[in-house]
C-alpha cells in the first residue's frame, strides 16, 4: 500500500477546501427576503446551473466508487439505469413538473395538501425526512469512509467520524447562509472536480496499459464486458427490472424527493424547470459511462498482468472492510498528486449530495410542518421562517452525521455492497410515496385517512422483504431471488392498493 498523502497530496487537498472557503463566502452574499428565496432561490436560478446541480445531486460518494466496481466485476448493463432515468425524467417533466408549478410549490409534498388535505402534507414529508435521514446518513457515510481510508490509511471510529465533519462542514458552509441558490451554484464546483478528477483517472489508466485501443475492445468484447442489456429475469439491471422497479425508483428520486426535484422547482417557470431535468440527464449519462470505463480499464489493469505488468493478487479489503475496486487502486497504485486530486474528487461527489439534502430537509420540515403551525399561532414573519429555516439546517447536519456513525457500525453486521447499501435505504420511503401520488394524480380515489397507511404498508414490505427478514425465505419458497427493483414493485403496488382498495363514498 502506498503511504499516506504526500506534501504535493495535502497542497492539492488544502486548495480545494480554500476554493470552498472563497466561493462559500462569495454565494452567501445574496440577499433571503423570504423562505420561497431560501429554499427555492426566489424561482430565478438558471436553466443551466440547476441541471448541472441536478446532475451533481445523483451523484455521490457510493456512485464515484460503485460505478467502476460494477464494471470492474460485471459488465456495462448498469447504463440501463440511466435509460430508466430518463424515461422517468420524462414522465416526472410533463406529469408532476406542470402541477407543482400550477400550485406555486416550493415542496413538492404540497401537491398531496391540495388533493387529500394538510394531514396527507404532513405524512409525506415525515416519511420523506425518515427515508432521507437514513439514505443520506449512508452516503455520507460512504463518503467519509472513502476519505478516511485515503487521509489516515485506516477506518478508526474517530478518523472515519473527522471525515464526516469534513464533508458536514463544507456542506453547511452553503447551504446554512446561501440557500438553496448558494447550494446549486456550488454544484457546478463539485460537479467540474469529481468529473474532472475521474477524466484524468482514467488518461491515466490508459497510458498504464501497454497496448493499443483495439486490443482493449477486442479484449473486453471477447470477455463479455461490454455487454449492454440484460434480458434475464434475475439480473440486477435487465430490461424488465429497469421497466418495473427502477423505472419507479427514478420517478420518485426527481419527482417525489424534495432532496432533487427542489432544484427544479428553483427555475422560473414550467418549461424552464422541464428543460433543466432533460438536461440533466444529457449530461449525466456520458458521467456514467465515464466512471463505467474507469472500471472497464481497472479490469484489464488487474486481471491482465500482460497489459499492465503488475503481477500481483488482488484482495478487496481494508482493515477488514470490502472496498471496491477504484479505492484499492486509490490505495495501492495511485501516484503523487493524483491521489490527492481523486481525494477531492471523492469529497466533492460526497459534498454534492450532502449540502444539497440540508436544505431540502429544512425546506420539508419547515414549509409543510412548521410554518402552518405557527401561522395558526398568528406569525406571519418571513424573516423568523428563513432563520428557522437556517436552524432546521443545523439540525439535521448533526442528525445526518448522527445517521453516518450509526451506518458506520451498521454495515460490519451486513454483507451489503456499498452502492447496494446506499441505494437500498431510499425505497423504503420512496414506495409508500409512489403509491399515494399515484393513486392522487390518476385516480378520484383515496382519502387523507387512508395516506398514513399506504405510507407505512409500502415501507413495511420492502422491510420484510430484506434478507434478514423474510426475503431469503419468500426467494426460497418462489426459487429466485426477489431483488432490488422487484422490491420497489411490490412496495408500490401494496401502497397504491391501499389508497384505492375502496370507492369513497361521496
Amino acid at each position: 500500500m502506498n503511504s499516506a498523502f504526500s506534501t504535493l497530496d495535502w497542497m492539492i487537498f488544502a486548495s480545494y477546501f480554500l476554493l470552498l472557503a472563497l466561493t462559500s463566502v462569495i454565494l452567501s452574499q445574496s440577499k433571503v427576503k423570504n423562505t420561497r428565496d431560501y429554499f427555492v432561490g426566489g424561482n430565478a436560478v438558471p436553466m443551466f446551473a440547476v441541471a448541472i446541480s441536478v446532475l451533481a445531486t445523483s451523484q455521490s460518494a457510493a456512485t464515484f466508487l460503485g460505478g467502476p466496481e460494477y464494471a470492474y466485476t460485471k459488465d456495462l448493463t448498469f447504463l440501463g439505469f440511466y435509460f430508466s432515468a430518463f424515461l422517468a425524467i420524462v414522465f416526472v417533466a410533463k406529469v408532476l413538473i406542470p402541477r407543482f408549478y400550477a400550485i406555486e410549490a416550493i415542496t413538492v409534498y404540497e401537491l398531496l395538501e391540495k388533493r387529500y388535505g394538510v394531514s396527507a402534507k404532513r405524512q409525506a414529508g415525515v416519511m420523506f425526512l425518515i427515508g432521507r435521514l437514513f439514505a443520506s446518513g449512508a452516503r455520507l457515510y460512504i463518503g467519509a469512509l472513502a476519505i478516511s481510508m485515503i487521509l489516515f490509511l485506516d477506518i478508526t471510529p474517530l478518523h472515519v467520524a473527522i471525515a464526516i465533519a469534513i464533508l458536514m462542514l463544507g456542506a453547511l458552509s452553503y447551504a446554512y447562509f446561501g440557500g438553496v441558490k448558494s447550494v446549486i451554484f456550488s454544484d457546478i464546483i463539485q460537479a467540474i472536480t469529481y468529473i474532472g478528477a475521474g477524466v484524468v483517472v482514467l488518461i491515466y489508466l490508459y497510458f498504464s496499459l501497454n497496448t493499443d485501443f483495439a486490443t482493449i475492445l477486442n479484449t473486453l468484447h471477447a470477455e463479455h464486458k461490454l455487454k449492454l442489456i440484460d434480458w434475464s429475469l434475475s439480473g440486477g439491471f435487465s430490461v424488465w427490472a429497469l421497466l418495473g422497479g427502477w423505472l419507479l425508483l427514478n420517478i420518485a428520486a426527481y419527482g417525489l424527493d424534495q432532496d432533487m426535484t427542489q432544484r427544479a422547482l428553483s427555475c422560473k417557470n414550467t418549461k424552464e424547470a422541464q428543460k433543466s431535468l432533460m438536461m440533466s440527464i444529457y449530461l449525466t449519462i456520458p458521467v456514467a459511462i465515464l466512471f463505467l470505463f474507469i472500471g472497464l480499464l481497472l479490469y484489464l489493469f488487474y486481471q491482465h498482468p500482460e497489459l499492465s505488468n503488475l503481477h500481483t493478487s488482488v484482495i478487496q479489503k481494508f482493515e477488514g472492510e470490502k472496498i471496491t475496486i477504484f479505492m484499492y487502486y486509490i490505495l495501492h497504485e495511485m501516484p503523487s498528486g493524483m491521489r490527492g486530486l481523486v481525494t477531492v474528487g471523492a469529497v466533492a461527489a460526497a459534498l454534492s449530495s450532502s449540502n444539497s439534502v440540508l436544505g431540502a430537509m429544512s425546506s420539508v420540515l419547515i414549509e409543510d410542518l412548521y410554518k402552518p403551525w405557527k401561522l395558526k399561532q398568528g406569525v406571519v414573519d418571513e424573516i423568523y421562517f428563513v432563520k428557522a429555516g437556517r436552524k432546521a439546517v443545523l439540525f439535521f447536519a448533526v442528525a445526518l452525521s448522527f445517521m453516518a456513525m450509526l451506518s458506520y457500525y451498521w454495515q460490519r453486521y451486513t454483507d451489503l455492497p456499498l452502492l447496494s447499501f446506499a441505494l437500498g435505504v431510499m425505497a423504503f420511503a420512496y414506495t409508500g410515496l409512489l403509491g399515494v401520488y399515484a393513486a392522487a394524480i390518476f385516480t378520484n380515489r383515496g382519502n387523507a385517512k387512508r395516506v398514513p397507511f399506504a405510507l407505512l404498508g409500502g415501507f413495511l414490505t420492502v422491510l420484510f422483504l430484506q434478507p434478514y427478514v423474510f426475503g431469503d425465505a419468500l426467494s426460497a419458497l418462489f426459487g429466485f431471488k426477489l431483488g432490488f427493483a422487484w422490491q420497489i414493485l411490490a412496495g408500490t403496488i401494496v401502497s397504491f392498493g391501499i389508497m384505492v382498495s375502496k370507492k369513497d363514498k361521496k
